[in-house]
């Protein structure tokens, strides 16, 4: 049966266990990844696809069937699965996306490599998403590409089904043209994203980036600038932008440059703040930590996500403010991204360098100042943790977006709570009413933490209240691609 809409993601939409020797399909853990969001799509149409890779042993004769069907709670829908053997996905994710795309993506260029690069098996697995989503999608649906270890598909797919509409979303931030053209295969990405009918991203700064480095490469029309909300302009912010150049031309072919910040569940989330094992974990929480001021942090072990950097701060906050020892706590979350890249295994052995330095420096036997953990934590527990948190520190490098911002602001039904949040997060653009610090400098990390244990209540407050009528508005629930907000506007504007 073919799809009205294709969904193409490197992930499969669940999440396979064994149980009593057979595999069965579990919905996936976190309620706020993109896959749940994804599938809701699939409620919207007769039929969708999802094209997805799968790991097999001999990709020639994979132990599993290619394709299935799924009707669950989301809809009725298949799955495509491309069987890709672990030299192939080593190399297209681990290498390519992560050693080259990955540090070019969020500016580290000093942590770019593209030496081991195998280009041809990146363009080879490209090919096969494009080739599936071209067998599954109907005629005139929308395919939606996600991510850029795809980069490729919408330029292969646009070969091979012209008569289909290509979205493509950057879940990542986009670089500026002297960052991003330093990748040796910039004018085949570029013109991939140019074959698309919409390119969506969080926030203006990186359309922005996108079309600044398509007009450095081709020959680029800009045909419609779209000025930014107010609410979104900031002179606190760094990645703030007061227009983007929202529609462009090349070789006669139009292309939509969206901006459709990505939000949380919101009901979902509230339904877990007001329980009543929310609501006795809470306490719990808060009388362990009694007259301890509690500072929470939660990201993933990723040398963009400043963690180091955040337990430097701490370690000169206690040293330089003997008062604040004994009264204050860092509960510092920090999961393994891929635990087998040599990169990620150096940033996760500093951090516990600097966590055991810490504790043992100042920790005392009744106190310790660092809670390092390194596990995921259960999401109904992890909303307890943001409930009795009172300040969230959140204090990425650079990061496309960053929801667990968005995350404490809906667990604080309280409207209590401070968020420390880095100005170089795609977040901190419509999270103005946070305390918006620069992770890079000593004395801005140093002075806004510092500030936000010392914030009166009223100003937490009247800040929380900002914080999750923002958060309210960009509700994921109401998130769709650029293409499909147009049609639905136009059919709006038709029934009217």
């Amino acid at each position: 049966m073919s799809s009205e809409m294709v969904i193409v993601y490197h992930r499969q939409p669940y999440e396979e266990v064994e149980e009593n020797g057979k595999i069965v399909l579990r919905e996936n853990k976190s309620p706020n990844g993109i896959v749940p969001t994804l599938k809701g799509f699939f409620g919207k149409v007769n039929h969708g696809a999802w094209i997805a890779w799968k790991l097999a042993d001999d990709p020639d004769n994979p132990d599993f069937e290619r394709r299935i069907e799924i009707d669950d709670d989301y809809g009725s829908y298949s799955v495509s699965r491309l069987a890709l053997s672990e030299d192939q996905v080593r190399e297209f994710y681990h290498v390519t996306s992560k050693e080259a795309f990955w540090p070019i993506l969020h500016g580290f260029k000093e942590r770019y490599n593209y030496d081991p690069v195998d280009w041809a098996n990146f363009q080879s697995v490209n090919r096969r998403f494009a080739q599936a989503a071209a067998e599954e999608a109907a005629e005139g649906a929308l395919v939606w590409v996600h991510d850029y270890n795809l980069w490729l598909v919408p330029g292969y797919l646009r070969e091979m089904r012209p008569d289909v509409r290509i979205a493509f979303f950057h879940h990542t931030p986009f670089p500026s043209s002297d960052i991003f053209n330093l990748l040796p295969w910039r004018r085949e990405i570029i013109a991939s994203l140019l074959a698309c009918d919409d390119v969506g991203f969080h926030i203006p700064r990186y359309a922005a980036n996108f079309v600044s480095v398509a007009s450095s490469l081709f020959d680029v029309e800009v045909i419609e600038r779209k000025q930014v909300p107010e609410k979104w302009i900031s002179d606190g912010a760094a990645l703030t932008e007061r227009t983007w150049p929202n529609a462009i031309r090349c070789d006669d072919h139009d292309v939509a440059v969206s901006v459709t910040p990505v939000g949380v569940d919101i009901g979902y989330i509230d339904d877990i703040a007001r329980s009543e094992e929310t609501a006795v974990q809470t306490k719990r929480i808060k009388e362990e930590t009694d007259e301890v001021k509690l500072i929470l942090s939660v990201g993933r072990t990723d040398y963009t996500k400043g963690g180091i950097e955040q337990l430097a701060s701490f370690e000169r906050i206690l040293e330089f403010n003997p008062e604040l020892r004994g009264k204050v706590r860092l509960m510092h979350v920090s999961v393994a991204a891929n635990r087998n890249m040599a990169a990620y295994e150096e940033i996760q052995t500093e951090m516990e360098q600097i966590v055991g330095r810490v504790n043992g420096r100042f920790g005392t036997l009744e106190w310790q100042p660092v809670t390092f953990i390194s596990r995921a934590i259960p999401f109904t527990r992890l909303v307890s943790y943001y409930q009795s948190a009172d300040v969230a520190w959140i204090t990425p490098l650079a990061d496309g977006m960053n929801l667990v911002a968005k995350e404490f602001i809906a667990s604080r039904i309280d409207g209590g709570g401070v968020l420390v949040l880095s100005e170089f997060a795609g977040a901190a653009v419509e999270l103005a009413d946070a305390i918006i610090t620069n992770p890079f400098s000593y004395r801005a990390m140093d002075l806004t933490i510092l500030s936000a244990l010392e914030l009166p209540e009223l100003e937490a407050r009247q800040r929380m209240k900002g914080l999750r009528k923002a958060v309210q508005e960009t509700d994921v629930r109401g998130w769709m691609p650029g293409t499909l907000k147009m049609r639905s506007d136009e059919n709006s504007e038709s029934a009217a």
